[in-house]
């Protein structure tokens, strides 16, 4: 039996170490019943606050991995810690590697135009990974895409094992809930800008930068006009949320 989930605000994240989480994954897969991957950071918690559908979609993940150190050190003034940090970015070569030893189908789906399709001649020509389809259809606020039932036909019409969904949060986490059902045998994770990483089209952070939580100050200096916003006037708001579960647990305790 799994452990007991960790709530951060209004978001449940699952203790797991990042050899588990790709268990768990592949046990998802295997098991054939569809699910979903999340990979909940700062930002996240901070969306799940207002915004209903993407509560809920977190509400009704399969697994949900701990993105980012803030999580971590959040977790750890809750109560209760978490193993270790487990980034989409980091997960996705592994899981893929993974998916080309079990023979599984894999989708890719978001990114920028040709991004999707970068990524999967990569992963199939390095990593022998069978990419059956790529898209990167284009996405409204609410989740929905353009074409959204041309695109859903392409993407069951390949029987897909597992299927990574780079449209960025809050899209992301609500097409795969809204359309979740209808990819089943297949699960889903939510990659944000892992493809666009992989295929250089945006440099990641490094190391030291994301053992030491600074990875949005980096995103913030490749991206000034569109993040300053997220990093400097929303995200702030998830010290209150952590403060606010700090005093929830210690009015609760004996």
């Amino acid at each position: 039996m799994s452990e007991a989930r960790v709530r951060i605000g209004e978001v449940d994240v699952d203790p797991v170490t990042f050899d588990q989480a790709l268990a768990r994954i592949a046990e998802l897969v295997d098991l054939g019943e569809g699910g979903s991957v999340f990979t909940p950071n700062v930002d996240h918690v901070v969306k799940a606050e207002t915004d209903d559908e993407f509560r809920l979609a977190y509400s009704r993940a399969s697994l949900c991995l701990a993105d980012g150190m803030p999580i971590l050190w959040a977790a750890r003034l809750l109560g209760s810690p978490l193993p270790e940090k487990v980034s989409g970015s980091d997960l996705v070569l592994p899981l893929a590697k993974l998916a080309a030893e079990r023979r599984w189908r894999v989708y890719l789906l978001g990114g920028g135009p040709g991004v999707a399709e970068q990524a999967g001649e990569k992963l199939a020509r390095e990593l022998g990974v069978n990419v059956v389809g790529t898209d990167s259809p284009m996405v409204h606020a609410d989740g929905t895409t353009e074409q959204a039932e041309e695109t859903l036909e392409r993407l069951i019409a390949t029987r897909p094992h597992l299927v990574l969904v780079a449209l960025g949060a809050p899209k992301q986490e609500r097409w795969i809930d809204r359309f979740g059902d209808r990819l089943t045998p297949a699960v889903a994770m939510g990659v944000g800008g892992t493809l666009d990483f992989m295929v250089g089209r945006m440099r990641r952070a490094p190391a030291w930068m994301s053992r030491a939580g600074l990875e949005w100050l980096f995103r913030l200096g490749q991206e000034p006009r569109r993040m300053w916003r997220r990093y400097l006037i929303e995200d702030p708001r998830f010290v209150a949320i952590v403060a606010r579960g700090r005093r929830s647990r210690r009015a609760d305790s004996p």
